[in-house]
């Protein structure tokens, strides 16, 4: 990135009820808050529904913010092995359509997020969103959890040269 160069990044906290987003755009050392939200689909809805759910409304917000870059939470093995499924079946439906519109994407671990936002990788979910709410010069903690942790990623994803 040039010295001149500014970007919008989307920072995606993986899932199947609930996907947080956050964007936050970047000129050269500087970040700045754009909007943060979720996608949700309802439980009731069959499982593949669900992932069309968040493919299309992944759309709408490329369509409206028209991201650079997004950054996507990596998934972490998780004890329940059918949760990890889905999730990681829905992750490939984010990354997908990152792809097809031709959105650069990098992948962070929760440690990886940790360090860049706090400093330190063993940060508890507290530290974190203080650090965001620091960070982005917000009047309060982003909520919901989420989209607060995706703003995170965001931020961690700022550091990273395309």
């Amino acid at each position: 990135m040039n010295a001149s160069s500014s970007r919008r990044i989307l920072g995606i906290d993986p899932g199947y009820g609930i996907v947080g987003w956050g964007i936050i755009d970047q000129h050269q050392s500087t970040l700045r808050y754009r909007a943060h939200g979720t996608i949700t689909t309802p439980a009731s809805f069959p499982f593949p529904e669900r992932l069309r759910t968040i493919y299309t409304e992944l759309v709408k917000l490329f369509e409206e913010y028209s991201p650079d870059l997004m950054g996507v939470e990596k998934l972490y093995f998780e004890k329940n092995v059918k949760t990890a499924i889905d999730v990681s079946q829905a992750r490939g439906v984010i990354l997908l359509s990152a792809t097809l519109h031709n959105i650069a994407l990098v992948e962070y671990t929760p440690l990886q997020v940790k360090q860049s936002v706090t400093g330190f990788g063993k940060a508890d979910k507290g530290q974190v969103q203080r650090m965001v709410k620091s960070i982005l010069a917000l009047t309060e903690i982003p909520k919901p959890d989420d989209a607060a942790d995706a703003l995170a990623l965001a931020i961690c994803s700022s550091q990273h040269r395309i």
